[in-house]
């Protein structure tokens, strides 16, 4: 080739998604035991640009226990009901619809945020998307967060969970548009 031919860029192949196959198991969303006590339940709802739901998203979480200890525990492929390993996978239902049955998560450092990692997976995405969930109490630990601080305070709220009168947590998420979700970019991820 001469310096003066120049390689055309081709289109970008999308694979998948094939996550019906290998990567759902047994009891993956549950990362406890539903029922025990302080577990909550995590869900909402995953959205293209346009808000229509994504049937074919696949979701993985990653969380401290509730005494803010990142779990070292084993056996997350096998869930035993009672061991919290700190990480789970779901799949979305045909109306873009997730759960997970966790803990809150607490603090990993002194007057820090709790937050849970999430990875998204899905139909169009070349890899994966990373954002947070923000539990929403501790305003002053919010208010503290080197993330959050660095957003524009409209797009913080996409980061922070809602809390739900039983306990729970509703975390819905935009891929593109007016109420994009933030995500997260790391070099080499």
């Amino acid at each position: 080739m001469t310096p003066e031919q120049k390689l055309q860029p081709t289109p970008a192949q999308t694979i998948g998604p094939f996550y019906g196959y290998a990567l759902p198991f047994d009891r993956d969303s549950q990362l406890l035991a539903p029922g025990l006590p302080g577990t909550i339940r995590l869900h909402g709802t995953v959205r293209d640009g346009d808000g229509e739901p994504i049937p074919d998203a696949l979701l993985e979480i990653w969380q401290a226990d509730a005494a803010g200890n990142v779990p070292q525990e084993p056996g997350s492929l096998v869930r035993d009901g009672y061991t919290f390993t700190g990480w789970g996978r779901a799949a979305v239902d045909g109306a873009g619809n997730y759960t997970f049955t966790t803990v809150n998560p607490g603090a990993t450092e002194e007057g820090a945020a709790p937050f849970i990692s999430l990875l998204i997976f899905g139909r169009g995405l070349t890899n994966k998307l990373h954002t947070r969930i923000y539990l929403p109490e501790n305003e002053d630990a919010l208010a503290r967060d080197r993330l959050l601080a660095s957003l524009p305070p409209e797009r913080r709220s996409t980061l922070i969970a809602e809390r739900e009168d039983d306990g729970g947590l509703r975390f819905d998420i935009s891929l593109q548009g007016a109420n994009e979700t933030v995500f997260l970019s790391f070099p080499g991820a």
